[in-house]
């Protein structure tokens, strides 16, 4: 996607300059699952809020915006002194439409307003038990490697690890998924394997925007305490979320 930026603004910060982060939260008000579940009170606050808090004491984010399509979201976003610069549109709120064109849009429109960021921070509304510091990690992260993005990880169980994982072929026989004869005899032997958490998603600008992706090549992973981790997609999901929350206050 295009930006269309004057030639005189330059995506590169200043050598030893932080970089400049753009917090994108995404929100649309379409939800099957758990209708309206964005705004939906969890112990007592919107879903939502939970994010906003955390992205607003996250250091180092330099602008954090609110992208969705529907008025009461926007309205409930403010409320919690959210920036919604914008409604998204109706193409890009669909039930099938992906995140990266939603985060491409997010910056190409700030971008033609003169706003220009290095890296975009995904937030994802639907992680109530991320922390500030683990946006603040992911952020380190990326200023110390030349990463192209970096995510947060969960550890995969050894029987789930790819060395111990078979697929089915056409014939009907199973075959290792690391394309292996064999697999490793000895759960000590298994090298440590990861999946995404989707707390926290960290991509350069360019990255994002020229090579059309949210990943790159090079994906640095930041681990994240599995006790923390809730992915809110279905009522068992809230229920977590919410036993969670109220362990933490008491």
């Amino acid at each position: 996607m295009s930006s269309d930026l004057p030639s005189s603004i330059s995506h590169l910060p200043p050598e030893g300059a932080p970089l400049r982060i753009l917090g994108v939260i995404p929100a649309r008000g379409g939800s099957k699952g758990i209708p309206r579940k964005n705004i939906r009170l969890l112990a007592g606050k919107p879903l939502l809020q939970y994010t906003i808090e955390a992205a607003h004491a996250a250091k180092h984010l330099s602008r954090v915006i609110l992208s969705t399509d529907d008025p009461e979201i926007a309205a409930v976003g403010r409320q919690c002194g959210l920036d919604v610069p914008f409604l998204r549109p109706p193409e890009l709120a669909r039930d099938d439409a992906p995140t990266l064109p939603v985060l491409q849009h997010a910056v190409d429109f700030l971008e033609k307003a003169g706003e220009c960021f290095d890296a975009v921070c995904l937030l994802q509304p639907t992680a109530p038990l991320r922390r500030a510091e683990d946006i603040q990690g992911c952020i380190n992260l990326l200023e110390e490697t030349d990463a192209d993005s970096v995510v947060t990880v969960l550890p995969v169980p050894p029987e789930y690890n790819p060395h111990w994982v078979y697929f089915r072929t056409r014939d009907g026989f199973l075959k290792l998924s690391t394309g292996e004869d064999s697999p490793i005899p000895r759960r000590q032997l298994l090298p440590p394997a990861f999946h995404r958490e989707g707390s926290v998603y960290l991509v350069r600008r360019d990255v994002l925007m020229e090579r059309n992706s949210l990943y790159g090549s090079k994906v640095v992973g930041y681990p994240i305490d599995p006790s923390r981790s809730v992915n809110i997609d279905t009522p068992a999901d809230w229920s977590r979320a919410e036993a969670a929350i109220a362990s933490s206050l008491a």
